[in-house]
């Protein structure tokens, strides 16, 4: 990075120190929740206490004709993959109406069993694979079910410095917390993450968690199934000791639940931390105080039975070249923001599956096929320093322009200046191709005027 030229990133709004976004008591926005379930009886229950702080009879409500129609069309939209029964969204849409009777009938009767987890391993950066955990179809509607149940119960105790998989909540805001704390000097950066996290949570431990909130033994019952849940993977099946499966509807409820008396506890010690599930960064003034925040977080995280990732947690100042730290696709360094080489790699790798030299299509399909993933990326990654994006435009341009080579019937590559006279910029751009580059340089247009 040190020969790239300097650029100051886009101004934000800065924070409190201790990174905190909504002031203590404020009112919770609950636009989100299911109101099929949550009632204004039981949001007002939950905004003032109940007995024990413990919630009973719940399961009525998770097999509640709505509640279940609710979360088939929230599996619906996410698509995703038969489980190890084999049924599809499209099967099981084929006759929605009588499985969800079924599955209503046989919870409300304690007759409902999970079944085995189908685990396929998906390719992640670094050419490692990452296991993915494939519950059924009707297992995914049941958890996004008890998800819609219970969820809120918990994200009124969550800590506003938690952002991974919440409501109203994502990458965009984690970046800008931590973005805003550097500007005013917490530059001395502890970067940590969990090993193995969602195949370690200890399950006696969550579950005791989840028992100090919930006391509807028939629904707890349901969420240590599925912590028990055997697991298949070819020829081999076996029961989990510990951890969530990735890929569950219910996992990132559990994890954040799991994890929210770390959150507590820092807050609690006024260190600023932003966690995003099992990926946290927490900021401090000076080097002295974020050696002890690791100490902080080291014992915490021994205690429950985690342990940190020794290549992916180290300290360093921010404010330094070479000593910059990833955030969410970002290396926040020096003041400056860069895309994540992982980041640009995965890009590349997805642009490479869309225009591949022996693809058939006409160029205006190909760039209809593009823009929608340019645009996302961009959209994301556009408050990085402007000279990412000329880098990328150009690597598509070489693959557009290898693939009409290709279509003629010429050898090479699409790089010689003969090429690039046939087939200027301008030409790509008469085509409709989105380009980050000019859209970068409409958008500080814009903020200029």
């Amino acid at each position: 990075m040190k020969d790239r030229r300097d650029e100051s990133a886009s101004e934000v709004a800065t924070v409190p120190a201790k990174a905190t976004q909504a002031a203590s008591g404020q009112a919770q926005d609950w636009a989100w929740i299911d109101r099929s379930v949550w009632t204004e009886r039981m949001l007002a229950a939950l905004d003032n206490g109940v007995k024990g702080s413990k919630w009973f009879s719940l399961i009525d409500k998770v097999y509640r004709p709505q509640t279940l129609a609710g979360a088939w069309e929230q599996v619906k939209a996410n698509k995703g993959a038969a489980g190890i029964d084999g049924q599809s969204c499209e099967r099981f849409a084929a006759d929605a109406e009588r499985y969800l009777g079924e599955l209503a009938q046989e919870l409300k009767e304690g007759r409902y069993r999970a079944a085995a987890v189908k685990r396929v391993e998906i390719p992640k950066a670094g050419g490692k694979m990452r296991p993915l955990g494939i519950p059924s179809v009707k297992d995914r509607i049941v958890q996004a079910a008890v998800k819609r149940v219970i969820e809120p119960i918990f994200e009124k105790d969550f800590m506003p410095t938690s952002y991974g998989f919440r409501p109203g909540r994502g990458c965009k805001d984690a970046l800008r917390e931590v973005d805003a704390l550097l500007r005013r000097g917490y530059t001395h950066v502890v970067d940590a993450d969990l090993q193995s996290y969602f195949e370690s949570i200890p399950h006696a431990r969550l579950m005791e968690r989840i028992e100090e909130r919930i006391s509807d033994g028939r629904l707890l019952e349901l969420l240590a199934g599925w912590l028990q849940q055997d697991i298949v993977q070819g020829l081999r099946r076996w029961t989990p000791a510990g951890g969530t499966p990735q890929g569950a509807v219910i996992s990132p409820l559990l994890a954040n639940i799991y994890l929210h008396p770390l959150d507590e506890r820092m807050a609690q010690q006024g260190y600023a931390m932003g966690r995003y599930a099992d990926d946290f960064v927490t900021l401090c003034p000076t080097a002295e105080r974020a050696g002890k925040a690791l100490q902080e977080i080291k014992a915490w995280v021994e205690a429950n039975g985690l342990s940190l990732h020794p290549e992916k947690t180290h300290v360093g100042d921010g404010g330094i070249k070479g000593q910059g730290f990833d955030v969410r696709g970002y290396v926040l360094e020096a003041g400056r923001r860069w895309v994540r080489k992982k980041s640009l790699m995965a890009l590349k790798d997805k642009i490479r599956a869309k225009t591949r030299r022996t693809r058939g299509d006409s160029l205006a399909r190909i760039v209809a096929d593009l823009n929608p993933l340019l645009k996302g990326w961009y959209g994301y990654f556009q408050h990085a320093c402007r000279w990412e994006f000329p880098a990328v435009d150009g690597f598509i341009r070489r693959r557009l322009r290898a693939m009409l080579r290709k279509h003629e019937k010429r050898p090479g590559f699409g790089r010689c200046q003969a090429d690039h006279r046939r087939w200027p910029n301008a030409y790509f751009a008469a085509q409709g191709l989105f380009t980050m580059t000019d859209a970068r340089w409409l958008a500080s247009q814009s903020r200029c005027g």
